[in-house]
């Protein structure tokens, strides 16, 4: 599965319009894909559920919803972050659109002891309705996000997708070692509630961990990750979630 070549056709579907159906094959591979993602955190269990969107409270035309569960323990939300994104480029690589929908709850919220954490509605798309040039995508600037050599990499990963596009994360760069923040400006959350922003931006970080790491393997750079533990709460601006120390 080439990830990187997926990053560049990937986007977000807000609305699916002009859709086809997604053939019995197609969701049986989805399902082997699924049983084959590499966690963040092993020891978490998780459960993902491919249920038709109308059994959600998703509304905006995709055909089916994929429901990720698991255990709350620490970083579950990241962890949950890390498996959904492997699927996201998946789907782009199937033409088979996709969004994540933070704010949408399914039938059932809690499915053999695990408890729901966030959904994909996803939809079979015509091949010209992905991305065609993602550097026209709006994301923040790179300096906003990146400080320090980007190693080629920054130029991409900041295309990151987030789950209600607030693109929460810092990398310092010191020569040797990526820091990676989770970052919140206080006081700044638009429409959503400060809890749902939060619990949000745990699941983006976990994404945004996927996307680095499928750019540093790109760029054939070598890596040891240690990961943080997030516990702070939004009062404080940028809290560390993960070191690369890389050559």
């Amino acid at each position: 599965m080439d990830y990187y070549k997926q990053i560049f056709k990937r986007k977000s579907f807000h609305i699916f319009r002009n859709t086809e159906k997604l053939t019995g094959d197609e969701i049986q591979a989805l399902q082997e894909f699924v049983q084959n993602i590499k966690p963040l955190h092993p020891a978490i269990k998780t459960e993902i559920c491919i249920v038709p969107e109308k059994e959600t409270t998703c509304k905006r035309g995709g055909e089916f919803c994929i429901l990720f569960y698991s255990e709350t323990k620490d970083e579950y939300l990241r962890n949950i972050g890390y498996i959904g994104e492997q699927i996201d480029l998946y789907l782009a690589s199937r033409n088979i659109g996709a969004l994540w929908f933070g704010i949408g709850k399914p039938k059932e919220m809690q499915v053999d002891g695990l408890d729901f954490v966030v959904m994909i509605s996803i939809a079979k798309m015509a091949a010209d309705q992905f991305r065609q040039d993602m550097f026209k995508s709006k994301r923040k600037p790179l300096d906003e996000i990146w400080s320090g050599n980007t190693l080629g990499i920054g130029e991409i990963v900041r295309f990151t997708p987030s789950a209600c596009n607030t693109q929460p994360w810092i990398v310092e760069n010191d020569g040797s070692v990526l820091s990676v923040y989770r970052y919140k400006k206080p006081g700044k959350r638009g429409i959503m509630p400060v809890h749902k922003v939060q619990y949000c931006n745990k699941i983006d970080m976990g994404i945004f961990l996927f996307m680095l790491e499928i750019c540093l393997d790109y760029k054939n750079y070598t890596y040891d990750r240690i990961l943080f533990t997030d516990t702070s709460d939004d009062s404080i601006e940028q809290t560390l979630i993960a070191k690369y120390t890389y050559s």
